[in-house]
């Protein structure tokens, strides 16, 4: 690729910033050494590995790889069969405790042999890792740190250490023997080494009442360090024995760098696919922290970007751009004023098209698309030389040159104010013949311009088109926004003016210029009238239709309200009218028992069950007058295919619910309807869509009666899934924290869902690994507003209560 180009388009400050996010020495390599490619499959597939990184991470967190090392020269030293130091062994063994992590990172708990559709492109890079458990444990036993082997570590050196503490603690028995004795003669009443050897700090005047081997004296002169030739021969001992643990320990890195040699392929491995995958997901930190997409790409030379955002740009200030460019039109001319965007729509095409290309994600809209080129070329800038003798023209005209003899219909071409710096007409000719070259060529090519004659030029010319970065006559600002399809207006005379330039010096300006020059720029001004009003137009237009959408979601909302409280007058009514005629009924047939019973031997007891007959069959018909009976379902329900969690409405009371057990023999059973569970029969349902099961609303004064419709002080509907019976609490005992992971947070998904509080996770005590691993996770639901550990008599530290939000 054309380093000019990228260095013109700034794709180095983006690789900088990548290698920013990589983890380790070699991932940062990488993203350092990383170009554009112009094999298109290439390209999709290392989009693809940054998608499926990025994807990972929303799912997973972010996977960790600062334990990479560098083992190249290690391993080079494993073949030939030399024994590593100490600190490259802890090189290996960081590296494999790496491989570990990441591996148990990449495992999907969802793909298995049979069926790998969930396995994405890293897939493979995370298998083929080799963690070497036992080779990683091994050398974690013996070398605790870069200056500490394990006692342990072999049996040889566990016994030089063991005789080593005794020797010493020989020679401080009897150096505090001596010290006790000789206390006078003594500058401290200290122990001191010099030399790896035990001595004590004799004053210089009584150096004769203390035999022995003078190591070193003080700065005075004062004081010297003598060795009693009690302790001699212990010294001597220890001494030899110091030789003897260092030739412990080098047979223990030798004993561990044999272990490690047959697998030098596999570290080999581990090292190259771990700085890869630190790498991608570099790649996937930088689309995560620009807001990226992956870009669509294609071989057609069709670039489409959609609210494109220049990455080095204030986020909080850049305007997004649309650009689309080699489908109707090859060549782009894009004009304006200075400070209005132009250059950096430039910049954004070309930084995108590179970015792109190397497998990076753009600060785009989902769909943007970018065609593959086998070179970009930019010509942006001040190319101005002093040591070279070259003017602006000139050093630009030379860039110009190299591009054209390089040019091919698989090139993207980026001009900044082509053909400026010389004589403006013949500027305007020279920009419109090169363009008309690179044109007839088929390259991709966009160009910035302040000359009418290549707007002219672009009017006129199949295959070209006119764009120009808006401008805001009454305030003097830009508002970046990139229209194609409109050529932009010079508006010196309207700046001018705003700025206080007097009217006659303007219209004398204006008799300078030329008539068809004049007209161009009122057809100019007429075309930016126009699109202005159609755009107002339309903004009317959208709020309108937002405005009628909103009345009439408000009118269907009143018209069920009207409907609901109708129903409900009519329920009570029907109900305090059955109530009245019940009680009606009842003083009836009191009434007629008193007078059987008084009446019994007068021989009126037929006339009188005759006239209770006529009443009663009244009564009955004034009953079947004011009773509303309910609606049957639209649908009878067949008690064979009802299952357990179907939504269902319960007609008689108006609740929708889900059902909790299957129907008996006479057809009876329970529905779940919010917190409300009640027997009914299955001539009293009407199955349901599961999207809309609804519980009942709570009255806001607490009592009442439950309704389908009503409105509470909480959620106006809770919502009942098929998990509305879900358990209070979720079992992961016997579980690993791989294992037990999805199951948490599928339960606490559908507990969440199901409208409860607090649920428990018991997952015992143990190691405390399983409990770890939970709470590093609830703290990473949005949805759990607390959690704690259970006290007395709830599990104690076995369970964890969650609260959710």
């Amino acid at each position: 690729m054309n380093q000019k180009a990228l260095k013109t388009l700034e794709y180095h400050k983006i690789i900088a910033q990548l290698t920013e996010y990589a983890a380790s020495p070699l991932g940062k390599a990488l993203c350092a050494a990383l170009e554009p490619s112009s094999d298109l499959e290439e390209i999709r597939t290392w989009q693809q590995q940054t998608t499926d990184a990025v994807n990972r991470v929303r799912l997973k967190g972010t996977a960790s790889f600062s334990g990479v090392r560098d083992i190249g020269d290690s391993l080079k030293r494993l073949e030939i069969g030399s024994s590593l130091s100490i600190p490259e062994l802890l090189s290996i063994s960081s590296l494999l405790t790496c491989a570990a992590r990441a591996k148990a990172y990449g495992r999907h708990e969802d793909v298995d042999e049979e069926n790998d559709d969930l396995a994405d492109s890293l897939e493979p890079m995370f298998a083929a890792l080799e963690p070497l458990t036992p080779l990683n444990q091994e050398i974690k036993r013996c070398i605790l740190s870069e200056d500490e082997v394990a006692d342990d570590a072999s049996p040889g050196l566990s016994h030089v250490r063991r005789a080593m503490k005794l020797a010493a603690d020989k020679i401080h028995t009897q150096l505090n023997s001596i010290l006790n004795s000789n206390r006078t003669y003594l500058q401290d009443a200290v122990i001191t080494m010099r030399d790896g050897r035990y001595c004590l700090p004799v004053k210089s005047e009584y150096k004769n009442q203390v035999p022995g081997m003078v190591h070193d004296q003080s700065a005075t002169g004062s004081t010297l360090f003598i060795e009693p030739m009690a302790i001699v021969r212990l010294n001597n001992e220890i001494r030899e024995l110091e030789i003897r643990e260092q030739k412990e320990i080098e047979a223990v890195l030798a004993d561990l760098s044999n272990q490690a040699a047959p697998h030098c392929e596999d570290l080999a491995i581990d090292m190259q696919l771990l700085a890869q995958l630190d790498f991608i997901f570099a790649k996937s930190a930088l689309a995560r922290h620009y807001r990226c997409s992956a870009p669509v790409f294609n071989d057609r030379g069709y670039i489409h970007i959609k609210d494109g955002r220049h990455p080095l740009l204030d986020p909080k200030t850049v305007v997004p751009i649309s650009v689309w460019l080699g489908k109707d039109f090859d060549l782009l001319i894009v004009t304006g004023p200075n400070t209005g965007g132009k250059t950096v729509s430039l910049k954004t095409v070309g930084l995108f098209t590179l970015m792109g290309q190397a497998g990076l994600h753009i600060p785009a809209w989902e769909g943007s698309e970018l065609a593959v080129f086998d070179q970009v070329f930019a010509d942006i800038g001040d190319e101005q030389s002093i040591e070279q003798s070259l003017s602006t023209f000139s050093a630009h005209m030379t860039n110009i040159v190299r591009i054209l003899g390089e040019a091919d219909s698989r090139s993207l071409c980026l001009f900044d104010e082509l053909g400026a710096g010389t004589d403006p007409t013949e500027g305007a000719a020279l920009a419109i013949a090169i363009l008309s070259f690179l044109h007839n060529m088929k390259c991709r090519t966009m160009a910035t311009t302040h000359y009418s004659e290549l707007k002219v030029f672009a009017l006129s010319a199949p295959g070209v088109e006119n764009a120009s970065c808006e401008f805001n006559v009454e305030t003097l600002q830009p508002t970046y926004r990139l229209l194609i399809g409109v050529p932009g207006k010079s508006n010196a005379f309207a700046i001018s003016s705003k700025l206080g330039l007097p009217d006659y010096i303007i219209e004398d300006a204006k008799t300078h210029l030329e008539a068809k020059d004049e007209s161009f720029e009122d057809l100019l001004s007429s075309l930016e009238k126009s699109r202005l009003t159609i755009e107002k137009e339309q903004e009317e237009l959208k709020a309108y239709k937002e405005e009628i959408a909103q009345l009439k979601a408000r009118l269907t909302q009143k018209e069920e309200r009207l409907d609901e409280r109708k129903d409900k007058l009519l329920k009570n009514a029907a109900e305090e009218a059955q109530r009245i005629l019940r009680e009606a009924k009842e003083t009836a047939d009191q009434t007629i028992k008193q007078i059987n019973k008084l009446s019994a031997d007068s021989g009126l007891n037929k006339q009188l069950e005759a006239q209770r007959a006529k009443l009663r069959e009244k009564l009955k018909e004034a009953d079947d007058k004011l009773a509303i009976k309910a609606k049957g379902p639209s649908q009878p329900v067949s008690p064979k295919k009802l299952k357990i969690g179907d939504g269902v409405k319960v007609l008689s009371m108006g609740l929708k619910g889900t059902v909790s057990t299957l129907p008996n023999a006479r057809g009876d059973l329970y529905v779940q309807m919010g917190i409300l569970r009640s027997l009914v029969n299955v001539k009293d349902l009407e199955l349901l869509p599961e999207q809309d099961i609804t519980g009942p609303s709570i009255p806001s004064s607490g009592g009442g009666k439950f309704s389908g419709k009503g409105r509470g002080t909480g959620s106006s509907n809770i919502k009942v899934s098929k998990s509305a019976s879900i358990s209070p609490e979720v079992n992961l005992i016997g579980m690993t924290v791989d294992e037990a992971m999805p199951v948490m947070e599928k339960y606490l998904d559908d507990a969440y869902l199901a409208h409860l509080t607090t649920v428990r996770v018991v997952h015992g005590r143990g190691t405390g690994a399983l409990k770890n691993a939970v709470h590093t996770r609830l703290k990473k639901l949005k949805y759990v507003k607390e959690f704690r550990l259970g006290v007395f008599g709830e599990g104690d530290s076995g369970v964890t209560i969650v609260t959710f939000k």
